[in-house]
């Protein structure tokens, strides 16, 4: 087993495509995750137990939005949770690249807990709303569910778009002879600040406003807003693009 600074420049090099990333995700979310992969190389840890702390983290935390009484202090603490399970998200990608140990299961189960962290996430919001919240108007409570359906819809529509995608491509390389490569688009520094209000780790910041009930709902309204247009825009490129892999 190398040294952590060996585990480190290893797993620098068994990094994803920056494509289509957040300027979070690229600069602070991926190097956290590095970090704790190295750490969980070294413990000698797999990529799901990996996938389980992140779990752990992050479900912890948003069970606390639900049953206990909002404040700066909970805020805080939601918030780094919420950001080491997703720094543990990250990490347990890299960590199955670097080993080599990864596989459909674990896939599998990472799709499982993102896929129960978006329904979760907006529900513990909905029952601080309804339990602690001193609303303007009963009609807020429809809030976190709006937002929750454009989140699980775009986690779920991004999903079956890269999965049909990957099937539609194999078909046509298997049906066509191998074109020329050709080299991969230079990652867009626009588009990674475009893309930021939409990417979870910036999401996970409205939690530090817990402590000021009013700015919290302002800023979450937002954010819901922001992901629905977002939603709208990601669908019409996604059913273009597969639109445009139709055989003939």
């Amino acid at each position: 087993m190398g040294s952590t600074g060996t585990v480190l420049r290893e797993l620098r090099g068994a990094q994803k495509s920056a494509k289509g990333v957040s300027l979070y995700s690229r600069y602070v979310n991926r190097p956290a995750g590095r970090v704790l992969a190295a750490g969980a190389y070294r413990a000698g840890l797999t990529p799901n137990h990996v996938t389980l702390v992140s779990a752990a983290f992050t479900y912890a935390a948003l069970a606390a939005v639900a049953l206990v009484e909002p404040s700066w202090t909970l805020g805080l603490a939601v918030y780094a949770a919420l950001a080491v399970g997703f720094a543990f998200d990250s990490a347990d990608g890299q960590l199955a690249r670097l080993t080599g140990r990864g596989g459909p299961d674990g896939e599998w189960l990472d799709h499982v807990v993102d896929c129960g962290k978006l329904l979760l996430v907006h529900a513990a919001v909905l029952i601080s709303f309804y339990r602690f919240g001193e609303l303007p108007s009963e009609a807020w409570l429809l809030l976190p569910l709006g937002f929750q359906l454009a989140a699980v819809v775009t986690f779920c529509a991004g999903l079956l778009r890269e999965q049909l995608g990957k099937a539609a491509a194999t078909a046509q390389a298997s049906a066509a002879p191998a074109a020329p490569g050709t080299p991969p688009a230079p990652v867009s520094r626009v588009r990674a600040v475009a893309l930021l209000p939409a990417d979870y780790g910036v999401f996970c910041l409205v939690f530090l406003l817990l402590g000021a009930p009013g700015a919290f709902r302002a800023g979450y309204a937002a954010l819901a807003v922001v992901h629905t247009l977002f939603l709208a825009a990601f669908l019409t490129k996604w059913f273009r693009e597969l639109r445009a892999l139709r055989p003939g």
